[in-house]
């Protein structure tokens, strides 16, 4: 017996019904394409080698799964024939091969690795199935094949909806696709499947009654039916969302996060928040979001590829774009937006001010307004603040400028020269008073309306 783990990823359907130029695959949940979630849970079911099967032209899913090794389909007759053209890329291998799809983005990597361990004959005297079917039960099963087991406990067949009796159609164990079967008769079965059936086409299901033809042990185990829910429109794509999102809602919950209207909150595949935070509703969190403990995310904000340490306060209507780096005890307020910049600890920006490409040292202070200009027309520029400086409101700090530690800029300044460490900087037009001008402002304008009124009667 070997523990080798091999897998086969059926990723060549066009997904005609998702109405898209894009793959079917490659359509997001959770923020990561379907075919990356499967991949994920492959490697995490411990499979060691993955060939991915394309269609012709679909160059997208090449360079998604990359460095992965992919084969072709080039004309597509059904599952059977789908999985040939992995022969030359698992030759000699004798261990198991999991047979998964890529539009299964809910499967988990536990009931994969289940397959396999079936598979290999684990905790079992007899002799190790050649096929394991994973299946799933269920009160309505509809156009699903159904699974008809034996006498002996073994699966028989997998029978198509369309091709069953109605005996067969009362049977509520269902096929859900995934299978694992041993690698050294995978692809003899498969070269004995024929396309005599009501499409035309060569089912992989039928593998199951070649092995038991062939005397051969087949196995079922059972796992969650949303596990195999297969997204090829984009109200699946609207449910595995929904599913999705519960199970990282939960493994937040579960983590000690708080979140006040879990329903409102959106999170994405690889969003990590630490014990204590407390999430309010509203919150958007994008890919590459790591929040600390004790942090507090109030409404209405949008985080993707930032970073937040421990008892930081975000929002509400916050915006943290990449590589935004908040520091410990930061606060970003109402309508702050920070972008490939750094907060140190205890810094605040709490009203309605842009930091990008940056670094605001800890304890600093950003009044309400305030902006770097970090784009000249063609490059980026940095702007660093230092620590416990304070930049009044409606600042226009123009990159590259550096504010010392401990300096004051007044507000309405326009910074354009780097301002040494504990000075002070105002940049403003000398105000000057007319008196009395309102009011013969005010006359004028009235004698200019009265006439443009009259001119138009």
């Amino acid at each position: 017996m070997t523990d080798a783990i091999a897998a086969i990823v059926l990723a060549a359907g066009d997904g005609t019904r998702m109405k898209s130029n894009r793959p079917k695959v490659l359509h997001e949940v959770a923020g990561r394409s379907m075919i990356g979630h499967v991949l994920a849970a492959l490697e995490r079911a411990g499979v060691d080698r993955t060939v991915v099967v394309t269609a012709p032209g679909q160059e997208t899913v090449r360079e998604a799964v990359a460095p992965l090794t992919c084969v072709i389909q080039e004309t597509p007759l059904g599952t059977a024939d789908a999985v040939k053209p992995a022969r030359d890329e698992l030759a000699g291998f004798d261990g198991t091969v999991l047979v998964a799809y890529g539009d299964t983005p809910l499967i988990m990597p536990t009931t994969l690795a289940a397959l396999a361990s079936a598979r290999a004959g684990e905790g079992s005297d007899d002799d190790p199935p050649a096929v394991v079917v994973l299946g799933f039960e269920t009160p309505d099963p509809a156009r699903y094949g159904r699974l008809v087991v034996g006498a002996d406990g073994m699966l028989e067949a997998i029978v198509e909806a369309g091709e069953a009796t109605d005996e067969q159609l009362a049977i509520s164990l269902c096929n859900g696709g995934i299978m694992a079967v041993d690698g050294a008769r995978l692809f003899g079965l498969l070269d004995r499947i024929t396309n005599d059936n009501a499409k035309g086409e060569f089912y992989l299901t039928d593998i199951v009654s070649l092995a038991r033809g062939d005397g051969l042990g087949v196995q079922v185990v059972i796992g969650e039916e949303v596990e195999m829910m297969g997204c090829d429109s984009r109200i699946g794509l609207a449910r595995a969302e929904h599913v999705m999102q519960q199970r990282l809602r939960f493994n937040a919950m579960g983590g000690g996060v708080t979140l006040l209207a879990p329903g409102t909150v959106v999170m994405s595949h690889d969003t990590v928040i630490g014990q204590d935070t407390v999430i309010h509703p509203n919150v958007v969190i994008g890919p590459g979001v790591e929040i600390g403990e004790r942090c507090e995310i109030k409404s209405f904000s949008h985080l993707e590829g930032a970073k937040i340490e421990a008892g930081a306060l975000i929002g509400p209507y916050a915006r943290l774009r990449p590589g935004a780096e908040i520091g410990e005890g930061a606060h970003i307020g109402n309508f702050v937006e920070i972008k490939n910049a750094t907060i140190e600890a205890g810094a605040k920006a709490n009203h309605l001010s842009y930091i990008g490409d940056g670094q605001v040292g800890a304890g600093a202070n950003i009044g309400a307004g305030t902006i770097t200009c970090n784009y000249d027309g063609f490059l980026k520029h940095q702007t660093n603040i230092g620590a416990g400086a304070f930049i009044g409101s409606n600042t226009a700090l123009v990159a590259p400028v550096t504010i010392g530690e401990g300096a004051i800029v007044g507000a309405g300044s326009t910074i354009t020269r780097d301002v040494p460490a504990d000075a002070l900087a105002v940049e403003r037009a000398d105000e000057k008073i007319v008196e009395g001008a309102a009011g013969r402002l005010r006359a004028r304008g009235k004698v200019a309306k009265g006439a443009a009124d009259k001119g138009k009667k």
